[in-house]
């Protein structure tokens, strides 16, 4: 029993001395910024301030609470998230469902699935601003040759419109991302399975929902999470689609933390703005795991 004892302490012990460079290199990488940035939320910063720190505690924060522009980038960019996740797993889930079947040039039209991801973010930007375009824009101008709008539609030059303009940009980026993902997870789940099922008369969809859905459950939840991470955090998309305009109607919360830094040189709110986005992304991503959890539990447990 001693003997035991002491093989699994050694094998916890050479767990530890493998996992730690890892973990330095996180606490180095995530743990020392956040540290710092709350540091640095404490004082006022500011050209008011000649850009010398000046300790006022909580008062960044009180000033967030009645900060008006950073709730709506709070609730725009929640807005974004949420649709454009939901909707790219949908999608994702069926392209993956697609490319996992066998046809002749599948391994090509997987390769062509991945190109959105592969192309820069910026780049895709500027080609969807070019397609929303009101005055040259080939969506306009496909609409007014079926007929279907009487006039060319301002896009991303109208509040409601520019927001959904720029999540479809997202959208068409990222679902290959989940795609591929989803994908992994379709490989490995064996062939077998489907069979012993189709021949105990269960239809596709039972297939489906009996045995796929509950063994992609963990692929599922790590495209979410990458994907819930990425979207909150997006910038450069709407950067170059819209700058956050019209009158705040796209501007994320990264864009509202450049503004603050860059273009107001605001450094102690800007580290408070970073904080508080951060925990609340933290607390966001705890409770779209438990959820996931949840349901992963409640599919297994109604098999």
């Amino acid at each position: 029993m001693s003997n035991l004892k002491t093989v699994r302490d050694r094998e916890k012990l050479t767990g530890w001395l493998l996992i730690t460079p890892a973990l330095l290199l996180l606490l180095l990488v995530f743990a020392y910024p956040i540290g710092r940035a709350f540091w640095l939320s404490l004082f006022t910063k500011n050209l008011g301030t000649n850009l010398q720190p000046v300790f006022t505690g909580i008062g960044n924060y009180s000033r967030m609470m009645g900060d008006g522009r950073f709730w709506q980038s709070i609730g725009n960019t929640t807005i974004f998230t949420a649709i454009a996740v939901s909707i790219e797993l949908i999608l994702g889930m069926g392209v993956a469902l697609v490319l996992n079947q066998s046809f002749r040039g599948r391994g090509l039209a997987r390769t062509i699935a991945i190109l959105p991801w592969a192309l820069p973010t910026a780049l895709i930007g500027l080609t969807w601003t070019w397609i929303f375009n009101d005055q040259y824009g080939v969506l306009n101008d496909i609409l007014l040759r079926l007929h279907l709008i009487p006039e060319a539609i301002n896009w991303l030059g109208d509040p409601t419109l520019a927001l959904f303009a720029t999540i479809a940009a997202d959208i068409w980026k990222t679902t290959s991302f989940v795609a591929i993902l989803l994908l992994a997870g379709l490989q490995s789940i064996s062939e077998d399975l489907y069979e012993a099922h189709a021949i105990d008369g269960a239809s596709p969809w039972q297939s489906f929902r009996q045995i796929t859905l509950p063994l992609l459950m963990p692929q599922i939840l790590i495209a979410v999470l990458f994907r819930f991470a990425q979207s909150f955090g997006v910038f450069d998309l709407i950067k170059v689609m819209t700058e956050g305009g019209p009158a705040g109607a796209t501007e994320m919360v990264s864009i509202y933390i450049y503004a603050t830094v860059m273009r107001y040189l605001d450094f102690g709110y800007g580290a408070a703005l970073v904080v508080v986005t951060f925990l609340v992304l933290i607390v966001a991503v705890a409770i779209s795991t438990f959820i996931l959890s949840k349901l992963r539990t409640n599919i297994s447990g109604a098999q």
